[in-house]
């Protein structure tokens, strides 16, 4: 069994992709982290992200996929959840290999597993946006700490953005320290320092 570790990145879930039919394997698992303690005959293969190949991946998922497809795999990816990554690269492996869609083919375990961590993942975002309480700071920036059980931030943006136009704002997850900032213009992802950190690609 060919194990691939990766950076638990959506990039790196497509970098691995394209290694994955490069190098002719049929049979991986997908592993998370920077370091992994296996037995001594497992065959462990380090995935460095490249965006170059990941773009290549995303853009023959396109061919295969409708933008609500491509979202919901992101969203799904988004979720985070132990053991689930083998789930999402089975799916675009059924994806590439099918010769149809498959978005509703929910006789296919990927594809059934996919849509319940979506749900999932939508009922977590709904919480959310009904329950974030703001209040306000002494540089009259609003602020919110939030405790989702699933990594829904980026899900926000949307709602929050059009909800409280005319206001700063921050929503900060609690449990993965980042958090989003709005400025009156635009939105941005800020570590718990509040710098900088890079923005989720443009899916949602």
């Amino acid at each position: 069994m060919t194990r691939f570790l990766y950076d638990g990145t959506f990039e790196g879930m497509l970098t691995a992709v394209f290694e994955l039919y490069e190098r002719r394997l049929t049979h991986v698992r997908m592993i998370k982290g920077e370091y992994y303690t296996s037995a001594l005959f497992d065959d462990i293969i380090k995935i460095t992200t490249d965006e170059t190949r990941a773009a290549r991946v995303l853009k023959g998922l396109r061919k295969k996929l409708s933008s609500t497809g491509i979202q919901r795999l992101y969203i799904a990816h988004m979720a985070e959840l132990d053991g689930d990554d083998d789930n999402i690269l089975g799916y675009i492996r059924y994806a590439f290999d099918s010769g149809q869609n498959i978005e509703e083919d929910y006789g296919n375990k990927y594809v059934l597993r996919v849509s319940e961590i979506v749900q999932m993942m939508r009922r977590e975002r709904h919480r959310m946006e009904a329950f974030v309480r703001f209040q306000k700071l002494k540089d009259d920036t609003f602020y919110a700490g939030i405790q989702p059980d699933f990594n829904v931030l980026p899900m926000l943006i949307k709602h929050f953005k059009n909800r409280y136009a005319d206001q700063k704002w921050i929503i900060y997850d609690l449990k993965r320290s980042y958090g989003l900032y709005y400025d009156l213009h635009d939105t941005q992802f800020i570590s718990l320092d509040f710098s900088a950190i890079p923005k989720a690609p443009a899916i949602l």
